[in-house]
């Protein structure tokens, strides 16, 4: 049965960095699962940024779906997953989906949260059921003004009751804010 951290801040506040520091200090054997696509320029940039900022030695599979046939595949090699990061995969799913979130109806949009729910579930009971520890980074996006758009607004509704989701599930929680790390749970 693995062990699940969660790692929540705000943008640029270092909980990649932290993310990868308790990683590394836990397991040599990690698989990185980073759920980016490089679709521009600043994307390709920040990417970059990623891959030299950690260990060359650890395996990076770049998935933002099926994620829990994923961690049921590397448990067998692998102590720990580090996946960065929540935001970004539900960024992925919705930009990859056939819905209109401006215009469809609020049955279409929760049933597509309901989907996006299952998927973190499905990683989570994987973890439970395997021997290996995750560790997954997301974004606090809750500590701002309300979005002007109901795009993003549905977005930043998802990628909240997510987190408080993945929290519920987690045996340690931690938020960093300017680089230091808050032990919450």
């Amino acid at each position: 049965m693995g062990k699940i951290t969660l790692v929540t801040g705000g943008a640029r506040s270092g909980k990649s960095q932290f993310a990868e520091q308790l990683s590394d200090m836990r397991s040599e054997k990690i698989c990185y699962i980073a759920t980016s696509e490089s679709f521009d320029d600043e994307m390709k940039d920040r990417i970059k940024k990623h891959i030299a900022q950690r260990p060359s030695h650890w395996e990076t599979i770049e998935a933002y779906k099926n994620l829990g046939p994923i961690i049921n595949s590397i448990s067998s090699s692998y102590d720990l997953a580090m996946l960065d990061c929540v935001t970004v995969m539900i960024n992925n799913l919705m930009f990859h989906s056939n819905i209109d979130f401006e215009k469809d109806t609020l049955d279409i949009i929760n049933e597509f949260e309901k989907r996006v729910i299952q998927e973190i579930g499905d990683m989570l009971i994987a973890v439970k059921s395997n021997p290996i520890d995750l560790v997954v980074v997301t974004n606090e996006i809750g500590l701002g003004i309300v979005p002007g758009n109901r795009y993003t607004r549905i977005y930043r509704d998802i990628v909240g009751r997510a987190n408080q989701f993945i929290a519920k599930q987690s045996d340690e929680v931690h938020l960093i804010v300017s680089g230091i790390n808050i032990k919450i749970k």
